[in-house]
């Protein structure tokens, strides 16, 4: 995963002021994050870890592959994720990482893709799928970092920040194959990193606007040397004792 942001000065992700979420919102990330932890906690009985998990049976591991084979797919939900790895020169200390994808038959009414200049829509009515986060795993199978990407790098439909922002209450793998404790997992990362993540959702955008008025010949969304659009180091544990502070302030 190589991270080219340095060209240009863009957009950092605004930092979260646990002070001003609801507390729905609070309840809701306490909640997830206990259910993070207990998938670790399963797992590491058996001293397995969520990257192990996902890999589990599935064969030889490549770079580049999309594991699980096909990636996982919920047809009730519309959710969608696969995990892979970078060749270990542009990994940046990662094992791998997941891609999390909505597909619009589980987008909220009224979210339509970006008029950007050069779009054009897969024929299916349930194909134009929007990239939603990036969740970043150590070798040890512990997440690390959430981060976004150009559209190019995952062949999505582009959405504005709004809208894909909208999207992420939506994202749920409720199927218990080929891993119930992966797909719990990552649901419940998007619910425990919710506010961060949207903050990196519109650094995305500001990434996009900053590069074309940098580069305003190219076709942003296409261009190569534009791959993160935002980056952010997280951990998982003083992510929880910030949202355990937070509901009792």
């Amino acid at each position: 995963m190589t991270a080219q942001l340095t060209r240009i000065d863009l957009p950092e992700p605004r930092s979260v002021d646990f002070s001003s979420l609801s507390r729905d919102r609070l309840e809701d990330m306490e909640a997830a994050g206990r259910e993070v932890l207990d998938c670790h906690r399963v797992l590491a009985k058996t001293s397995h870890n969520i990257v192990g998990e996902v890999l589990r049976d599935q064969g030889k591991f490549y770079e580049w592959n999309h594991y699980p084979e096909g990636d996982l797919y919920d047809h009730i939900t519309h959710a969608q994720f696969y995990y892979h790895a970078h060749p270990q020169e542009l990994r940046g200390g990662e094992h791998g990482h997941f891609h999390t994808f909505l597909r619009p038959q589980g987008m909220p009414k009224g979210v339509q893709p970006a008029l950007v200049p050069d779009l054009v829509l897969p024929e299916g009515e349930n194909e134009a799928l929007s990239h939603l986060i990036a969740i970043s795993m150590d070798p040890s199978g512990v997440p690390i970092r959430l981060f976004t990407t150009n559209r190019w790098v995952t062949g999505e439909v582009w959405y504005a920040a709004d809208d894909v922002r909208a999207m992420l209450d939506s994202f749920e793998i409720d199927l218990a194959l080929p891993s119930w404790p992966v797909n719990r997992w990552i649901g419940a990362m998007v619910r425990l990193f919710r506010p961060q993540i949207g903050a990196l959702i519109d650094a995305r955008d500001g990434a996009v606007e900053a590069w074309t008025g940098a580069y305003p010949d190219r076709d942003v969304y296409e261009d190569r040397e534009l791959e993160l659009t935002s980056v952010m180091d997280i951990d998982t544990d003083a992510q929880i004792a910030a949202v355990s502070a937070a509901l009792v302030a």
